[in-house]
């Protein structure tokens, strides 16, 4: 540096412009520019009946505030049970991380992530070998420290969290076997009116999103895992399908 020299760094929409005046002349020295923090978001609904739009919206605003650049956002509807490889919403996630398109994921909660805990396990260590951090909305909390070391607290927190997430779907699951169950032991009729009918295109076209995996010959567990959906609606679906009017459009 020049004995005398006098720096001056001006900001102007993420630009740094750094200004040198020696011997007093002064000029345009040096420009750099300040690249924004890119990231990305992965948001997960079980069934097309759920919207993502809430958890967007936050982890939208939670961007802004940072000043981060997203760049992509991840959408899946799938049971949160699915395997990793059939979920393509955290495998794009996991693509932009190992790529360096990204240095931080956001969701909104651990149980958005998913409720099998070796799925999410993997997925954090995966990130983490990336260097990539995981931030998770309803605690405020990520992954990594500032200085790209893992936080221990954040560690500790995300496990009690995925078994947690675990655990709600496993009792969510037992509270309506117990209810059809005791249902059952009352006499009461399950299932849809005898006699009552629904037309096979407004039966497809409410599961949807079934007709579209098998028209992309997905096989009939991919479709359960994919869409959270029973066994038998799956089977109902498959052969109503076969047998769809030429009209219906999947």
């Amino acid at each position: 540096m020049l004995q005398g020299s006098i720096f001056i760094a001006l900001t102007v929409s993420q630009k740094t412009y750094v200004f040198c005046s020696h011997a007093n002349d002064f000029r345009y020295d040096l420009f750099m520019e300040k690249k924004p923090f890119p990231v990305c978001i992965l948001v997960r609904v079980s069934t097309s009946k759920q919207e993502t739009d809430r958890q967007v919206a936050e982890l939208t605003e939670h961007a802004v505030k940072k000043g981060y650049h997203i760049v992509e956002t991840c959408q899946e509807t799938v049971s949160g049970k699915a395997d990793a490889d059939k979920r393509e919403g955290l495998q794009r996630a996991l693509t932009l991380a190992k790529n360096g398109v990204v240095k931080k994921v956001l969701v909104h909660e651990v149980s958005r992530l998913a409720r099998r805990s070796s799925v999410a396990h993997a997925f954090v260590e995966a990130l983490e070998e990336s260097g990539v951090s995981l931030y998770w909305h309803q605690q405020g909390i990520e992954t990594l420290l500032e200085n790209g070391k893992r936080n221990p607290a954040a560690a500790i927190m995300f496990a009690l969290l995925a078994e947690m997430a675990r655990s709600e779907r496993e009792m969510l699951v037992e509270r309506v076997r117990s209810g059809l169950v005791e249902a059952r032991r009352k006499g009461k009729v399950l299932g849809r009116p005898q006699g009552s009918t629904i037309a096979r295109n407004d039966y497809l076209m409410k599961h949807r999103d079934i007709v579209r995996l098998l028209a992309n010959k997905r096989s009939f567990r991919e479709i359960v895992a994919i869409t959270g959906k029973a066994k038998l609606t799956v089977q109902r679906v498959k052969a109503a399908w076969a047998n769809h009017s030429p009209s219906f459009n999947s």
